[in-house]
């Protein structure tokens, strides 16, 4: 072991048996780095160098070995092995993530006690880890695989890591948000859940609901600052889509959700929240749509006997009846922001305009409230007059596997602020160019009757509203309450659509949505997208 100046902790480096040979181990305590190094590595395998950084350390255990995989050259006749196993993360393609492992030996027990140790002592500094979890488990969504994908992939890593976990299967809608306003919520360091982005949205909506219960905010008042909540989510895709999941890691896959939840990796994520006259209605994170998403989505849901098949056969009927919605919308823009919706600047791990934007939203908080929406002034607004067969508010990209990109490849997860995507009336065959581009590297946005803003809250008055009284502002005025300090709204009162909000449907003629940002929400970790 090695004696660092100024009373810093040694350096552990030891000759370790790795198979059948004699490689150097060091644990860089200060650096939190294990490597191992062949000493002799054989020619053409290159220099034999490897090392995990202790973030990515998943567990270390004694283990039993076969003396026969030892029975070599010098090692022979020494005696009786004593090894450890360190188990570890280690990066595939395509943003996936496996467990790996590599296992040491020597002969000297004292040696390997000491090891495993030091090892242990280096991973109880990682103070981001979970150690109890709570798990709500949904069998009956997108492939019914939720409890098997759990039972076969996910809680053997977490029983590796040492994690407790309670494990709740759902037995009907609402079930996991019912229950989280009932059980002690504070004794575990996250809840993880099991399906799709409903799943999610329900799990999100539970403890929300429950962190503002019991902090004593009125949900149904738009004007109260949400409590910020502590407590992580974590997903474990097993849905249909997993837009929520694909957007914030890259990739559907369940051992690589396990793998950042049990490395304790976290991700903000921007939280909207929608009333109906000073009523709440729904939080969301991704999509809230009208028009060709809220209309796949309300024929969708009366085919759920088709299985996930049944979002490709309502997506083809929607297109086909090219149904456009006429009215105002109504936005103001995102000023402290810094980027734009069509700058191409991807939200990456450590995305710096996520971490700008952040610190900027407080102080042009003072120009954003009701009383300049009421009195008419004081708010740079836009109004856009039109028809329109999309209006989409997206929180983050939206990405998929069918939609690589998304619906706007550029927004960020964080940054408080929405981008705001209005399709005008088209033909069906430009229409169909516009789908297409988010299935390919092409510029979705490159349209004329394609519209993108970035904004801080938005509103949309269908056209019959307007004819019940023609003044747009005091429809305003009368149609919507205070909006939360952060960000944005979509109004509309029009029979023939629904909202699509993240998935679920949300049927009311009149909405206020707003935005929060919630630094703790998601357990997730975006990778290298």
């Amino acid at each position: 072991m090695e004696q660092p100046a100024g009373g810093r902790r040694a350096r552990l480096v030891s000759s370790l048996a790795l198979g059948q040979r004699a490689w150097e181990v060091t644990l860089e305590w200060e650096r939190g780095l294990l490597s191992w190094r062949d000493p002799e590595p054989a020619r053409g395998r290159g220099g034999g160098n490897s090392f995990v950084p202790a973030s990515e350390i998943i567990a270390v255990e004694e283990t039993e070995i076969d003396e026969k995989q030892c029975s070599s050259g010098k090692w022979q006749k020494m005696g009786k092995p004593h090894a450890f196993t360190v188990y570890y993360v280690k990066r595939a393609q395509k943003h996936c993530w496996r467990c790996s492992e590599v296992t040491f030996w020597c002969v000297d027990e004292q040696l390997c006690n000491q090891w495993i140790q030091a090892l242990k002592e280096l991973l109880e500094l990682q103070k981001s880890r979970p150690k109890q979890l709570l798990i709500y488990i949904n069998p009956y969504g997108g492939k019914r695989q939720g409890k098997r994908i759990y039972e076969q992939k996910v809680a053997p890593l977490f029983s590796l890591a040492s994690i407790s976990t309670d494990v709740i299967i759902t037995e009907h809608a609402n079930h996991a948000k019912d229950n989280l306003f009932e059980v002690n919520i504070y004794k575990y360091d996250g809840i993880v859940c099991v399906g799709g982005d409903g799943m999610f949205s329900e799990v999100m909506h539970g403890l929300i609901g429950r962190i503002q219960k019991d902090s004593g905010i009125d949900q149904n008042n738009p004007k109260a600052p949400l409590v910020q909540c502590n407590i992580r989510i974590g997903i474990i895709p097993a849905g249909s889509t997993d837009c929520i999941c694909y957007a914030t890691v890259g990739v559907t896959d369940p051992v690589t959700s396990a793998l950042h939840i049990i490395v304790g990796d976290s991700q903000p994520l921007d939280v909207s929240s929608i009333h109906n006259n000073n009523t709440f209605l729904k939080y969301s994170v991704s999509l809230l749509g009208y028009g060709f998403y809220g209309d796949i989505l309300k024929d969708s849901e009366k085919k759920r006997w088709m299985g996930t098949v049944r979002y490709d056969f309502s997506g083809f009927k929607t297109f086909l009846s090219h149904h456009y919605y006429e009215g105002t919308v109504s936005f103001l823009p995102a000023k402290h922001t810094l980027g734009s919706p069509r700058d191409k600047k991807r939200c990456r791990t450590g995305c710096l305009i996520c971490r700008q934007s952040k610190q900027q939203p407080e102080e042009p908080q003072k120009n954003y409230g009701l009383e300049h929406n009421e009195d008419g002034g004081g708010e740079d607004w836009k109004v856009i007059k039109g028809k329109f067969l999309a209006i989409n508010a997206v929180n983050m990209s939206c990405a998929c596997p069918r939609s690589p990109k998304g619906l706007s490849p550029a927004a960020h997860l964080a940054d408080g602020s929405i981008d705001l995507i209005l399709v005008r009336k088209c033909s069906r065959f430009n229409f169909l160019r516009y789908l297409v581009r988010h299935t390919n590297q092409d510029d979705q946005f490159d349209f004329t009757f394609v519209e993108v803003h970035r904004v801080k809250k938005f509103q949309f008055t269908s056209k019959h509203l307007e004819d019940n009284d023609s003044d747009v502002k005091d429809v305003g005025k009368k149609r919507f309450g205070q909006f939360c300090r952060d960000h944005p709204a979509c109004c509309c009162n029009l029979s023939n659509s629904i909202w699509n909000c993240d998935g679920e449907t949300l049927d009311s003629s009149t909405i206020e949505g707003s935005l929060s940002i919630n630094e703790t929400l998601c357990k997730r970790n975006r990778g290298e997208l």
